[in-house]
C-alpha cells in the first residue's frame, strides 16, 4: 500500500493487514481455548481417575503454553507493525513451539475429549494460517 509522507516523498508500507487482524482474533481465541482447556481437565481430573503424576504435567503444559503465546502474539504483531523480520522471525519460531504443545492437547493428553479435538483443531487451523502469513510477511520485509 501507498501512504504519501509530509515532504511528498512517499513509502510503501510492507506491514499486512490479514496477520495482524489474525493476531487480533487469536489472541481472543487463546483466552477462550485457555479457560476451556483449563475446566476440561479440572473436569476430567473430577470425572475420571486420573493417573497419579499426570494431572500436574497437563497444568504445567497449559501454563507454558499461554506464556508463549502471549510471547510469541507480542512478537508477531510487533514485528509486523515495525516491519522487522527478527521479532516477526522470533514468533514463527514460537508459533511452531506452540503447534507441537496444541498437538500435545490433541492426542497425547492423559484423556481427550471431542470438546478438546475441536478447540485444538481450530488453534492448529489459525497457527498454520498465521504462519504462513509470517513467512509471506518476513519475505516482504526482506525483499
Amino acid at each position: 500500500t501507498y501512504f504519501p509522507k509530509r515532504g511528498g516523498i512517499g513509502c510503501i508500507r510492507l506491514s499486512s493487514v490479514p496477520l495482524q487482524v489474525l493476531f487480533y482474533i487469536n489472541g481472543f481465541y487463546y483466552i477462550f481455548y485457555f479457560v476451556a482447556t483449563l475446566a476440561m481437565i479440572i473436569y476430567k481430573s473430577q470425572a475420571f481417575s486420573y493417573p497419579d503424576g499426570f494431572l500436574a504435567p497437563d497444568l504445567a503444559l497449559l501454563c507454558i503454553m499461554a506464556v508463549l503465546e502471549a510471547l510469541r502474539l507480542y512478537l508477531g504483531s510487533k514485528g509486523n507493525l515495525t516491519e522487522e523480520e527478527a521479532p516477526l522471525g522470533l514468533s514463527l519460531v514460537i508459533t511452531v513451539g506452540s503447534m507441537l504443545l496444541s498437538v500435545y492437547f490433541l492426542i497425547w493428553q492423559t484423556y481427550v475429549l471431542k470438546a478438546d479435538v475441536i478447540i485444538n483443531a481450530v488453534l492448529l487451523f489459525t497457527y498454520g494460517l498465521e504462519a504462513v502469513l509470517q513467512v509471506l510477511a518476513i519475505a516482504a520485509f526482506v525483499g
